[in-house]
């Protein structure tokens, strides 16, 4: 039995006042966007940035909250996103061209980014200390015995065979210079779908038996587009494969709601 609450969030996309109504409507900060979650263990999946209007605005917020919680033993921190590393490698890189033998004839993160929902605000709001921020978050994490990560992919196990190996291995692409391997992170983080079909639960347990937890809990995939409805019809995560992975995207950028989740979720439902 855990002896705090943990709470996840999905994919905000540039929704910063949305998040905080959210959280605040969760009890873990008051009107002034300062945390009094207690001793509550807050977890982001990443996917700030982007099609929204204040993406650093959102980076701001949790990095806030990120320094009050300790005082009170609570704990904030983030995974990064797919669409973090676009942010990255557009400000790194820009329009330079994607060498033709990492699948990037004709590709530059600049256009990936342009297509993709970048916004040019959270450009000119970037600064070194965001950076130096977002680089050093981790991709994948332990926590409350859930393996959370933001792609529904099996890709992270390209970059080693535990949480502490893939970590580093992306923090070391992402504080060096090779535009080829900056490309292969961002390509790998937009695969998704991998826990879902008849091969579903497969998938989920050779990732769990990889690197631990019980369940799977993911972002980047909209829910409404697996089960069949418009983003403003949700108001729950998305448990599926058996059990063994938790949708939690909402759909914030297209209407839905911005999910705050606390682990271990279980449907009203369940018997349990």
């Amino acid at each position: 039995m855990k002896d705090h609450p943990t709470f996840v969030v999905g994919d905000v996309h540039g929704h910063r006042d949305e998040l905080a109504e959210a959280l605040s409507d969760a009890g873990l900060v008051d009107d002034g966007d300062n945390w009094i979650g207690a001793d509550a263990h807050l977890w982001f999946l990443g996917d700030f940035v982007d099609r929204g209007p204040d993406g650093v605005g959102a980076i701001d917020l949790v990095r806030s909250l990120q320094r009050q919680a300790p005082s009170s033993g609570g704990f904030v921190e983030s995974l990064l996103g797919n669409h973090e590393i676009l942010l990255l490698g557009m400000h790194r890189f820009g329009d330079t061209p994607v060498p033709t033998d990492a699948g990037g004839v004709g590709r530059s993160f600049a256009r990936s980014w342009a297509v993709n929902g970048g916004q040019l605000a959270d450009q000119d709001a970037l600064t070194d200390e965001h950076i130096e921020w977002l680089t050093s978050r981790p991709v994948v994490a332990l926590a409350a015995d859930h393996l959370l990560v933001h792609s529904d992919t099996l890709d992270y196990l390209d970059w080693g065979e535990t949480v502490e190996e893939i970590n580093e291995t992306v923090r070391e692409i992402l504080t060096g210079d090779d535009l080829a391997s900056w490309w292969d992170v961002w390509r790998r983080m937009t695969t998704r779908f991998a826990f879902r079909g008849p091969e579903g639960v497969e998938a989920a347990e050779e990732l769990l038996s990889q690197l631990g937890g019980k369940r799977v809990v993911h972002g980047h995939s909209v829910i409404a587009d697996q089960v069949g409805v418009h983003p403003v019809e949700l108001d729950a995560p998305h448990l599926y494969a058996g059990g063994k992975v938790l949708g939690i995207d909402a759909g914030l950028f297209a209407g839905g709601p911005c999910l705050v989740v606390e682990l271990p979720y279980r449907p009203l439902n369940d018997p349990e």
